[in-house]
């Protein structure tokens, strides 16, 4: 069954093959995850728990965007690399990897409805690539890692 586009139409973001979005991304063993909302939707506080898990930040609040061969890179401008913030905590300092690949994409502004949501996709600078909408179970974050590992069988 083919994924439902989100976002088909023109790319919203397509100046240059580069832009920088509010976001926030990690990655685990290379696969990255882009986490978009708005502003105090969670974005920050869902990185945290993923890293608590095993997740690497690669970027907080702001997300550098490329396309290098047909492939979506995640990487934190040099401004904000290395630090999160913690919201009723502070800012924090967390290690980074460089960059990510971006393999999926999580809406916390969208909720999930459905127990087994079809496939859907969000395509950013021409890349397209999978994507979740928030689910409020706490068995979420480990279902985005256990994505990221293994991806989705159906």
């Amino acid at each position: 069954m083919p994924a439902a586009a989100e976002g088909d139409g023109p790319d919203p973001i397509s100046e240059g093959g580069a832009a920088t979005i509010h976001a926030s991304a990690v990655a685990l063993d290379g696969s990255g995850l882009l986490i978009l909302g708005a502003a105090g939707s969670g974005k920050s506080a869902l990185a945290l728990e993923l890293m608590a898990r095993g997740a690497r930040l690669v970027s907080d609040d702001q997300v550098a965007l490329s396309v290098e061969g047909g492939r979506l890179i995640a990487r934190a401008p040099a401004a904000i690399r290395g630090r999160i913030e913690a919201r009723f905590v502070g800012i924090l300092n967390a290690e980074t990897i460089p960059g990510a690949e971006v393999a999926l994409a999580v809406d916390l502004d969208r909720a999930e409805t459905d127990r087994l949501p079809p496939r859907r996709s969000k395509k950013l600078l021409g890349v397209t690539f999978p994507l979740l909408h928030n689910a409020a179970i706490p068995s979420f974050p480990a279902a985005i890692l256990q994505y990221l590992k293994a991806g989705r069988s159906d």
